[in-house]
């Protein structure tokens, strides 16, 4: 199928674009990379009468460290983060998720801001902020503001994102010793959605000691979903395979998979339980090498 008719605007600034999105009003969209969008107006999902290009806009893609932050610019490709030595060397979480995303044809386009404002617990960006708490910074008619990753994802493709608000950068808390992070999804075929996603952030003090952790789960939910319950039994603790076992077990309640082409309801369940377990192993082994 191909697209609803609609009018192309291409944006050559942040002011331009956000000016745009004020004129044009409910009826634009954003478009970076366009591998979220597309597909969606390709099956009449979505039917922007305008379309806003913002990915040639100058400063918005780096890779970079600044004081206690990992600070990455929303139109920052997927190929980009890919081949980013600072990524592979401290942040090998990306590297896990990046491979795993759509193929390369995409990955050369598709921005990592685009993937998270699209609002789609499917993609597999999403679990990772959740997993490494990270801010999202957004810049729009009334300024720049700072949301929490808690307090990003609304509901089904809902964030908090205002009309005009573009997603300028993502911040994360910057690599510290101890800490290690690990992603994996199970696919139906290579470059597909996740049947489900697990990904998982940890940080040990000098003693071995859990000090803080994230797990975000991938595709599970109609949003994307933090596991608060597992996050709480490891939190403060020694992390044992007792634990870790719990710790997939609790994923496999809290999860909330529904059944269709990808799987039942009661496998999703159950790889997401091997998955968390998988990949708390994966995470700890990162942390402490």
């Amino acid at each position: 199928m191909i697209p609803a008719n609609f009018t192309y605007h291409k944006a050559t600034s942040l002011k331009d674009a956000i000016a745009l999105s004020q004129t044009l009003g409910e009826d634009a969209k954003y478009m970076s990379g366009g591998h979220s969008l597309l597909p969606m107006m390709k099956l009449r999902f979505a039917t922007p009468e305008h379309i806003i290009d913002i990915s040639k806009i100058k400063g918005l893609s780096y890779i970079k460290e600044e004081g206690d932050l990992l600070k990455i610019g929303s139109l920052t490709t997927q190929t980009e983060m890919e081949h980013s030595l600072l990524i592979q060397k401290g942040y090998p979480i990306f590297s896990d998720a990046v491979k795993l995303t759509a193929d390369p044809s995409v990955r050369n386009v598709g921005t990592i801001g685009g993937n998270i404002a699209h609002g789609d617990a499917a993609n597999d960006q999403p679990s990772l902020m959740l997993a490494m708490r990270a801010t999202i910074i957004a810049e729009g008619a009334n300024g720049k503001k700072s949301i929490p990753i808690d307090d990003f994802f609304h509901g089904f493709y809902m964030t908090a994102l205002e009309p005009s608000d573009v997603l300028v950068e993502i911040q994360i808390p910057k690599h510290k010793k101890g800490s290690g992070g690990a992603y994996h999804k199970v696919e139906r075929k290579v470059g597909d959605y996740a049947t489900a996603g697990v990904a998982v952030h940890v940080e040990l003090d000098a003693g071995g000691v859990c000090r803080q952790i994230g797990i975000g789960l991938t595709n599970l939910s109609s949003v994307p979903l933090r596991l608060s319950r597992a996050e709480d039994l490891l939190k403060g603790k020694k992390i044992t395979e007792d634990l870790i076992v719990q710790a997939g077990t609790i994923a496999s309640e809290d999860c909330e998979p529904t059944s269709d082409l990808r799987g039942s309801e009661a496998y999703k369940r159950s790889i997401t339980k091997t998955l968390t377990e998988r990949m708390l192993r994966s995470a700890l082994k990162r942390a402490t090498s």
